[in-house]
C-alpha cells in the first residue's frame, strides 16, 4: 500500500494524547477571576409561577448574583430559537413554545431554570440556589406519549391544543390508498421506540468570558459544532453582530446529537459575564444532566404495509406521534418528519409511501436529533413491519426480503419517497451477511440452547441511512512555523476520531506524514463558517471541503515553485506521493513544506511573494446512502426473562473506507447504543406528579460490556458516486440497524409473541408467563 494511500487502517493519532490524560475538556478550562454558576431548577413537571424572591440568596457570602427572567428580559435577550419553519398538512405552521433561557411564568418540565445564581464557588452557588424562595401554582401535568394528545389532558401551550404542535404529512397519499385498496393482503402493526437519555460521558461545561471595552465574549463549551452556538447567540439571543462572540470547543467527551444545540446555560454564563464584567463558569452534575439534556426518540407509530398475494411491497403508511418534549428545541420537529421520513422506503421498491407525523408536547425534557435521528424509528418500524408480515403470509424472511429489494442493476434509483439512490448492492450484503452468522445452520443452535433450558431466536435487519448535510462546508491549510501544517476545520470531533481521519485525506493529497500535520477544530474565529458534525456529515462533507483547500495549496504551490526554481507555471507538476514540486523533465525540485518556509521568509522581507496557505469552502450538494445488514442471535433464560446476544453479525457499505479500523469503532458503538436501547434503558415519569423516575445511574440502566457479544463487523464497499472521495456517513449507521435486528431475534426466540422496547427482563418475563 502506498505510504500516504487511504484505506489503511491506521490507529487514531489522538489516543495516546487522550489516554495519557492529556486531553483539555471544558471542565478543565480556567479563567482567571472566575465565578461559579448554578441553576435553579423547577421541581415541578407543570407549575405557574407566583412569586421568586432572591433577596435571601442574594446576601448570603460569596454571592455575586441572582438572575431571574425578568432580568434577561430587561437586557433585552431573546429566546431559545426552534429553527425548523414546519407547516402542517392545513398550511398552519409549527405551534410557537417561546423559551427564555430561564422561565418566565410557567415551569413546563422537572428540571426547567428558574433562576441563575453566581458565587465565588460552586458550592456557594449551589448553597445560594438552594435558599431562593419560589412559590409554584401546581397544575395537572401530561407526560405519557400515550396519551398527551387525546381530549381533557391538561393543556401546555395554548398554542397548540390537544398538545398537537403540528400534524405534517409527506408522499402520495391518494395512490398509497389506490394500492392498500387492492392489496391481498395488509399487515398492521404499532411499534413503540422508546425515549433515551444520551448520558454522554462527558456532562455539558460552559465558561464565558467578557471583554468590557471590546464588547466581545469569549465562551468555551462542549459543543459538535461552535459556529451554531455563535450563529444563535448573536443572532437571536443577545441580537449583536457574529463578531462580538468566540465560541470556543475544546476536547468533547461523546455529543451523539445532544451537543449540537445552544442551551439556556450558553446563554445564562454569557449574560452574567457581561453583567458581572467577570468570567462565569457553569458545569453540569449527572442527575442535572438528565434533567436538561436533550432526550432522544419517543415515538409511538402505527404502520401498515399492503403487499400482493406473491409478497411484493405495494405501499406503506405510517402515522406516528413524536414526543417534542416541553419546548421545540433547535431541530426537533425536523428529526421525525424530513429526517425520518427520508429512509422510510428503505431499500424496498415501495410504488407508493404516505406518512403523517403528529408533534405532541409533553411536560418532559425536550427531545431533538440523537445518534440516527429519526432514520433509527423509521428503520425499526420498517424492518419490524416486514418480519411481521413475514409470518402473516407464512413467508421467509429472507425471501419476503430478497424480492422486494431494489436490485444493483436499477442504480440510480429514486425511491418511493423521493430520494435518490446512486449506488447500493443490497443483495449481496444481506446474503454476506447470512453466511457470516451461518443462518442456515441456525436451527441446530436452537435446539442446542433448548436443551440447556433456554430459548434461542435469530432476527435480522436491513437498514439504510440518509448522511451528508450542507450546504456548505469549511477547511484551510496553513503551514506554521514549526515545519508543521494546520488544517482547520468546521467539524468538531466528540470522539470519532477526525483528527486522524483528516490528517489521513491531507497527507494523500500534499504528501506530508501524518505525524507532521495538526488538525485544528473548534474555534469559530479561524474559519468564517462550519457545519459542525451531526448526520454522519463530518468525512463527507469536511472531506470534500479538505479536497478543493489542498487542491488549492497545490495550485498555489505550482506558482510559489516557479518563482522559487525560475521555471515557467505550466512546467511544474506535483507529487503527492512524495510531496515535491518539480520542474518537467529535470531533477530540480523542492519539497512542499520547505517550499512554505521558503516563500514565508521572503514575505517576511518583504518580497512579493505566493503563500501556500489557503482556505476554501465546498458546495455540498447531495446525500449519501449508507446501508446494512444487522443479524443477532439472541438467547432467552425463561426462568428470569434475561436476554443474552451470543453472537453478533454487521455487512455495513459505507463506501469507501478511507481508514477501516475507525469505520468498525464507530459501527461497535452505534451497536452497543442500539443494544441498549433496544433491552435496557428504560426512561420512567411518574403519571401523577411528571417526577422524573429514571434520574440516574442507579435507574437508568446503560449497557456495560458483559451486557454485550462480541460485534463482527464485515465492510462491502460500494463506492458512493455523488462525491469524489465515494464515502457514505458511517457514524450513525450501528445506531440504525440494532435495534430491530435484536427486537426480531427476541419475537423470534419468543415464538412470535410481539414485545416493544425496551426488552428488559420484566418485561421479557411477562410476555413468557403470558403466554
Amino acid at each position: 500500500m502506498a505510504k500516504f494511500g487511504l484505506s489503511q487502517s491506521i490507529r487514531r493519532v489522538e489516543d495516546p494524547r487522550l489516554l495519557k490524560g492529556d486531553g483539555r475538556y471544558t471542565a478543565d478550562i480556567a479563567v482567571a477571576g472566575q465565578a461559579q454558576g448554578a441553576v435553579l431548577r423547577s421541581p415541578h413537571a407543570h407549575a405557574r409561577i407566583a412569586s421568586i424572591s432572591t433577596a435571601a440568596a442574594a446576601a448570603m457570602p460569596g454571592v455575586l448574583g441572582v438572575y431571574t427572567a425578568a432580568d434577561l428580559k430587561a437586557d433585552g435577550l431573546g429566546p431559545l430559537p426552534c429553527l425548523i419553519p414546519l407547516k402542517s398538512v392545513d398550511g398552519t405552521p409549527v405551534s410557537d413554545t417561546p423559551r427564555l433561557a430561564l422561565a418566565e411564568d410557567v415551569v413546563r418540565h422537572v428540571g426547567d431554570p428558574v433562576a441563575f445564581v453566581v458565587a465565588e464557588t460552586a458550592a456557594a452557588a449551589r448553597d445560594a440556589a438552594e435558599a431562593i424562595e419560589v412559590e409554584y401554582e401546581i397544575l395537572p401535568s401530561a407526560t405519557d406519549l400515550a396519551t398527551a394528545w387525546q381530549p381533557g389532558q391538561p393543556q401546555i401551550w395554548a398554542s397548540a391544543p390537544d398538545n398537537t404542535c403540528f400534524d405534517w404529512h409527506a408522499g402520495d397519499k391518494a395512490k398509497a390508498e389506490e394500492l392498500f385498496a387492492k392489496a391481498a393482503h395488509v399487515t398492521r402493526l404499532t411499534v413503540v421506540n422508546n425515549r433515551v437519555v444520551v448520558a454522554s460521558m462527558e456532562a455539558r461545561a460552559a465558561v464565558a468570558d467578557y471583554d468590557t471595552a471590546k464588547k466581545h465574549w469569549t465562551l468555551s463549551t462542549n459543543t459538535q459544532g461552535s459556529w451554531l452556538v455563535r450563529n444563535l447567540l448573536a443572532d437571536n439571543v443577545f441580537k449583536v453582530p457574529k463578531e462580538s462572540f468566540r465560541v470556543v470547543t475544546p476536547d468533547v467527551g461523546g455529543g451523539f446529537g445532544m451537543k449540537l444545540f445552544l442551551y439556556a446555560e450558553h446563554v445564562l454564563v454569557c449574560f452574567a459575564a457581561r453583567r458581572l464584567g467577570r468570567a462565569v463558569k457553569w458545569t453540569s452534575e449527572r442527575t442535572e444532566a438528565f434533567q436538561s439534556d436533550t432526550h432522544g426518540r419517543d415515538n409511538i407509530t402505527v404502520g401498515e404495509l399492503a403487499l400482493d398475494k406473491d409478497g411484493t411491497f405495494l405501499a406503506l403508511r405510517t402515522k406516528n406521534w413524536a414526543n417534542m418534549g416541553a419546548y421545540l428545541n433547535t431541530f426537533a420537529p425536523f428529526i421525525p418528519t424530513g429526517a425520518g421520513t427520508k429512509v422510510l422506503a428503505s431499500v424496498y421498491g415501495f410504488q407508493a409511501i404516505h406518512a403523517q407525523v403528529i408533534g405532541v408536547m409533553t411536560n418532559t425534557v425536550p427531545v431533538d436529533a440523537y445518534r440516527g435521528a429519526g432514520r433509527p424509528e423509521s428503520n425499526y418500524l420498517v424492518e419490524r413491519l416486514i418480519d411481521t408480515a413475514a409470518r402473516d403470509m407464512g413467508m421467509d424472511r429472507i425471501e419476503i426480503r430478497r424480492r422486494n429489494m431494489v436490485p444493483a442493476s436499477a442504480m440510480p434509483y429514486v425511491s418511493a419517497m423521493g430520494q435518490r439512490y446512486d449506488s447500493g448492492e443490497f443483495a449481496k450484503l444481506m446474503d454476506t451477511a447470512l453466511g457470516k452468522i451461518d443462518w442456515a445452520g441456525f436451527e441446530a443452535r436452537r435446539a442446542d440452547a433448548a436443551k440447556r433450558g433456554k430459548k434461542r431466536g435469530i432476527g435480522l435487519a436491513y437498514y439504510l441511512e440518509a448522511t451528508g448535510g450542507g450546504p456548505t462546508e469549511n477547511a484551510a491549510v496553513r503551514f506554521a512555523d514549526d515545519g508543521y501544517v494546520d488544517v482547520y476545520v468546521g467539524t468538531q470531533s466528540t470522539g470519532q476520531g477526525h483528527e486522524t481521519a483528516y490528517a489521513m485525506l491531507t497527507s494523500h493529497e500534499l504528501g506530508i506524514p501524518v505525524e507532521r500535520i495538526r488538525v485544528k477544530q473548534g474555534d469559530s474565529d479561524t474559519l468564517p463558517d462550519g457545519g459542525g458534525t451531526g448526520g454522519a456529515r463530518s468525512l463527507y462533507s469536511e472531506g470534500q471541503a479538505i479536497l478543493v483547500t489542498t487542491a488549492s495549496v497545490v495550485e498555489k504551490g505550482k506558482k510559489a515553485a516557479s518563482e522559487h526554481l525560475e521555471a515557467s507555471v505550466a512546467d511544474i507538476e506535483f507529487t503527492p506521493g512524495e510531496g515535491r514540486f518539480a520542474v518537467v523533465g529535470t531533477d530540480r525540485g523542492v519539497g512542499i513544506i520547505e517550499l512554505a518556509a521558503i516563500q514565508r521568509k521572503k514575505a517576511a522581507a518583504g518580497q512579493e511573494v505566493t503563500l501556500l496557505d489557503a482556505q476554501e469552502t465546498a458546495d455540498i450538494k447531495s446525500h449519501t446512502f449508507p446501508n446494512g445488514c444487522h443479524v443477532a442471535e439472541v438467547e432467552v433464560d425463561p426462568e428470569t426473562g434475561i436476554v443474552a446476544i451470543p453472537r453478533y453479525i454487521v455487512v455495513d457499505d459505507v463506501g469507501h473506507a478511507l481508514n477501516p479500523l475507525i469505520v468498525r469503532g464507530q459501527v461497535h458503538g452505534g451497536v452497543t447504543q442500539g443494544i441498549g436501547q433496544a433491552l435496557m434503558e428504560r426512561t420512567v415519569f411518574d403519571p401523577e406528579s411528571g417526577q422524573m423516575l429514571s434520574a440516574s445511574f442507579m435507574d437508568y440502566a446503560l449497557p456495560r460490556a458483559d451486557d454485550l457479544p462480541d460485534i463482527d463487523v464485515d465492510l462491502i464497499e460500494v463506492p458512493c458516486e455523488t462525491n469524489p472521495l465515494g464515502v457514505k456517513g458511517a457514524g450513525e449507521a450501528g445506531a440504525v440497524g440494532s435495534p430491530p435486528a435484536v427486537i426480531n431475534a427476541l419475537v423470534d426466540a419468543l415464538g412470535g409473541k410481539v414485545v416493544d422496547m425496551p426488552a428488559t427482563p420484566e418485561v421479557v418475563w411477562k410476555a413468557l408467563s403470558a403466554a
